[in-house]
């Protein structure tokens, strides 16, 4: 059985157990119970994010960072520069392809948020996230990556489907990406069909983002 290792923020905590759950019996699926955070964050602990797995056994990542760089505390700037979250992309790419040589590796954008219904105190802007989504696309496609439009789906769908302005720990949403990040890995770990949906809904409260 092949393996699947997926890593990212707390909008992938929103889709993992629904991703696992759908490939269940035909793919062994892998994910931390921490948040994945930021790039640097990404970088400091991706090593040990493989659970019981070796390196090399690693068939599929499919790995996010970015709305906590993006993050504007306290009126302040984005909590990662922009230079320097290319910085971290770029080595987190380098890592990945060192510990993981087997691996095919797919890149999600960070999602879309509802700005107007955060605080001046914990803010994020969708054109600052276009613009961190822009700069990671074009690194990690030097490095043979594939994308998962994750931004472009979350721009899709309806308001209701958020559960606040950050998060989509919905039924709609949770189907809707679950069967997108289905539809990009799947093809990756040699499965002739996509799996058919299967729901896990997330519903706890966000840790972090």
């Amino acid at each position: 059985m092949k393996n699947l290792l997926l890593i990212g923020d707390s909008i992938r905590r929103g889709y993992d157990k629904s991703v696992k759950k759908s490939l269940d019996g035909k793919v062994n699926v892998i994910f931390p119970q921490d948040n994945c955070r930021f790039a640097s964050y990404v970088l400091r602990h991706f090593h040990e994010w493989f659970g019981e797995l070796d390196a090399n056994d690693i068939d599929v990542i499919h790995w996010n960072a970015g709305l906590w760089d993006s993050l504007r505390l306290f009126g302040e700037e984005p909590h990662t520069p922009l230079d320097v979250y290319a910085y971290y992309i770029e080595r987190i790419c380098i890592r990945i392809k060192k510990l993981c040589p087997n691996a095919k590796v797919v890149f999600a954008t960070s999602t879309k948020v509802v700005s107007e219904e955060m605080s001046d105190n914990f803010k994020r802007y969708n054109e600052e996230i276009e613009e961190y989504n822009e700069t990671a696309v074009n690194i990690v496609k030097k490095y043979g990556f594939e994308i998962n439009d994750l931004y472009a789906l979350s721009a899709s769908l309806p308001v209701e489907t958020h559960s606040d302005a950050v998060h989509y720990y919905t039924p709609e949403a949770t189907k809707m990406f679950t069967n997108q990040v289905l539809s990009a890995v799947s093809p990756l770990l040699g499965l002739e069909e996509i799996p058919k949906y299967d729901e896990d809904l997330y519903t706890d409260s966000p840790i972090g983002i």
